[in-house]
């Protein structure tokens, strides 16, 4: 529906402002109420456009209330999401907004019930990790004004939406390179979900890697599994199983390598003198497992303060320097990883 022009008293509204200002409505609002939250240059444009039209500021209710930024997952059930938490948290404090954290556990009538409390307590931006919107909610965002930034993305997102990643496929190569330098030749890979870009992506390394070094991928060696570590846990008791079985493992998240390394310690092996493992993520935990963890750290804590930098300036009404950004990893070589046994 097209923005009105003036209200039925024939005064300006905020909506026709935001247009003129190409801003949001929240952007425009945050103006009228005298926040601290936009930038000069937005806040110069629209307090001109508020002056030219007349426009007459009410009252500013008692308790205003604070600026916010929701900051959803699908799950909160790691650390993996304690660390995006803490850098989304860190930024945002230091800007005096609040957050608002939740979780859709994938199901459609969480997504609906946290859409209907967001618009009723009208916060100013949403960052989404690892989850997927329904078109529907997604558009109603875009109708309410609200910017949206996604974190790690489930599927290819909306060329207008902002992501924040990690350079996956570099890190699946860089641990499988790794393992490769230390004369494994016999790689398995606890995948992570295929519906998710970032696991894709690590089984895209891990491939490269092998075809690099003139090893053709095998497919008994990949089995899935979801994160947590109970999966890592029945994978790798599964790839103990083949008639062959690897010499290391490469699994795509630190707790699914935790899992490994139980189900490994139950056989009686031992990490790395009978089996090699690395992880993916860098967990603070990992560092201090038994023995501590070779893994591809990914900044998930400076994947959440680029997020929440990046939603505030949108709130702001300015745009992102560039609306698809992959930070960095690094291989982190400790102790869990060793040449492969000799075989009698």
């Amino acid at each position: 529906m097209p923005a009105r022009e003036a209200d039925a008293g024939g005064r300006i509204t905020i909506t026709e402002i935001a247009r003129q200002a190409g801003v949001s409505v929240p952007t425009v609002s945050r103006v009228v109420n005298g926040r601290s939250d936009v930038s000069p240059e937005t806040r110069a444009r629209v307090e001109d456009l508020l002056r030219r039209h007349g426009y007459r500021r009410r009252p500013a209710p008692p308790g205003t209330r604070a600026a916010l930024i929701d900051l959803v997952f699908n799950r909160l059930d790691s650390p993996w999401a304690v660390e995006i938490i803490r850098g989304v948290e860190e930024v945002a404090h230091a800007s005096g907004v609040g957050t608002v954290v939740s979780a859709l556990h994938g199901r459609s009538g969480d997504a609906r019930d946290w859409m209907r409390n967001l618009r009723a307590r009208a916060s100013d931006g949403v960052i989404l990790v690892t989850s997927a919107l329904e078109p529907t909610l997604h558009e109603e965002l875009r109708i309410l004004g609200v910017p949206l930034v996604v974190v790690d993305p489930a599927g290819t997102p909306a060329l207008d939406v902002p992501t924040i990643g990690a350079a996956n496929w570099s890190g699946g190569l860089a641990a499988t390179e790794h393992l490769l330098s230390l004369g494994h030749r016999r790689i398995g890979l606890i995948a992570g979900p295929p519906r998710l870009l970032c696991s894709r992506a690590r089984l895209d390394g891990y491939h490269a890697a092998l075809e690099g070094a003139g090893i053709a991928p095998d497919p008994s060696l990949v089995v899935p599994g979801d994160f947590r570590p109970e999966s890592g846990f029945t994978a790798c008791n599964a790839l103990l199983d083949l008639p062959e079985p690897p010499t290391a493992l490469f699994a795509a998240g630190d707790r699914m390598a935790l899992g490994a390394v139980e189900a490994l310690r139950r056989r009686g092996l031992r990490v790395p003198q009978d089996m090699s493992v690395v992880g993916f993520d860098d967990l603070p935990e990992v560092r201090w497992s038994a023995p501590p963890l070779t893994t591809v750290r990914q900044p998930l804590a400076d994947m959440g303060k680029l997020a929440a930098r990046t939603v505030l300036r949108l709130t702001h009404g300015e745009s992102p320097d560039t609306p698809r950004v992959e930070l960095g990893t690094r291989l982190m070589t400790r102790s869990s990883t060793a040449p492969p046994p000799t075989r009698p």
